[in-house]
């Protein structure tokens, strides 16, 4: 499939809300959910663990991870928004935003999907399991190092890069071809922009943060796991040594 619709907007604005209206509308979407917990995107992992330590700009062969969707929000396609309307220069651009600002879009972003950098637990999964090595370098290089700046640590540096990026996709995209959409605008506009009838039903209100936190916390409880085998693993050695040096 061709891409239509491209998502530049950031995680936590909204977007897990607007992927399931996209899905609704008929538009299959893309969304870091996609990426974790759907069995048969086995490699997308890789793929964006590639582009994440590859420069920025390089062309990819975006067909294999959305060959089955025609739009795209959240991180990791937010990361390559601009890469993706060049692959794709028919497609329109969905610039979410936070219904609430900046400020409240990093309280957010700092209680949840920043787990990877803020949330001990997560650093032994990355140094004991392929999938924690590999989410944690691409989502620190893709999403927290390259869009982002580096400058999650700081939240004044973390507001103003928010407000900065969205201004640079306001004056990088043609205005017919740019929604700048809050989730609280419900149907309407979305609507219009696409092109399509509204659904006789409410907007999509997903409580994403608690689905993040209840990811968060059945990670958290594999890094315990992890740790109790390789504390029995150890146990078990050193029962070993000191059988075979008694």
């Amino acid at each position: 499939m061709t891409l239509k619709l491209i998502g530049a907007g950031f995680g936590r604005t909204g977007t897990w809300s607007t992927f399931a209206a996209l899905n609704r509308l008929g538009l299959p979407c893309y969304h870091m959910q996609e990426v974790i917990l759907n069995k048969a995107n086995k490699g997308h992992l890789d793929f964006w663990r590639m582009v994440a330590n590859s420069p920025p700009g390089s062309r990819q062969d975006w067909n294999r991870v959305f060959a089955n969707y025609t739009a795209t929000v959240d991180n990791p396609g937010c990361c390559v928004w601009k890469e993706l309307l060049a692959a794709n220069p028919d497609a329109k651009v969905l610039l979410t935003l936070h219904p609430r600002g900046a400020e409240a879009w990093y309280d957010s972003t700092i209680d949840t999907i920043y787990f990877t950098e803020n949330v001990w637990q997560f650093k032994i999964l990355e140094w004991l399991t392929p999938f924690g090595a590999k989410f944690g370098d691409m989502s620190r290089k893709l999403i927290w190092g390259r869009t982002l700046a580096g400058v999650m640590g700081d939240r004044d540096k973390a507001v103003a890069r928010y407000n900065a990026y969205t201004e640079e996709v306001r004056a990088a995209v043609p205005p017919e071809k740019l929604l700048v959409f809050k989730v609280t605008d419900g149907w309407g506009p979305l609507c219009r922009f696409l092109g399509v009838a509204e659904p006789a039903e409410p907007f999509p209100n997903l409580n994403d943060r608690e689905s993040v936190k209840k990811i968060i916390r059945d990670i958290i409880k594999g890094a315990y796991i992890m740790l109790g085998l390789l504390l029995a693993g150890v146990l078990a050695v050193l029962g070993l040594l000191w059988w075979w040096l008694g």
